[in-house]
């Protein structure tokens, strides 16, 4: 299961799709779906949430929480949409690319892929890259 909740007046277009293309990379990365909520927010509710649980005074474009037991991901994923929007000025792409470039960044966190290292960074750039590639081709 995949919810989509509302911390401030977004509104997420094409949530049938996304959660296809959600379950299809988790299964593709031999994983099974358990429960993944996705909660959309500003900065201000994120703040709270960094330094609450990483004692991080910064903003962030995501937390994720994972609960995963075994080969089932499961978790929370907290997105700000007002830094998604500035990193798709400062990147210079769309704010829906860059969304869910977010949005599966996550939850290759939840497979497995780390970021802490450059090597890190570019494996997980990739695998985000090929996941947008096969958002693009959904139907």
């Amino acid at each position: 299961m995949i919810e989509f909740n509302f911390e401030t007046d977004f509104e997420l277009k094409n949530q049938s799709k996304v959660q296809k293309w959600i379950a299809e990379t988790i299964i593709s990365e031999g994983y099974e779906l358990g429960e993944i909520v996705y909660v959309f927010c500003d900065d201000d509710f994120l703040l709270k949430l960094n330094i609450e649980f990483l004692d991080h005074d910064t903003l962030t474009d995501i937390l994720s929480f994972d609960y995963g037991v075994g080969k089932q991901i499961n978790g929370e994923i907290y997105i700000s949409i007002e830094r998604v929007a500035e990193n798709s000025k400062d990147f210079n792409t769309r704010f829906d690319d860059e969304l869910h470039r977010v949005m599966i960044h996550g939850i290759l966190h939840f497979c497995g892929y780390k970021d802490k290292s450059d090597s890190e960074e570019k494996s997980m750039r990739k695998k985000e890259d090929e996941s947008l590639e096969k958002f693009a081709l959904l139907q």
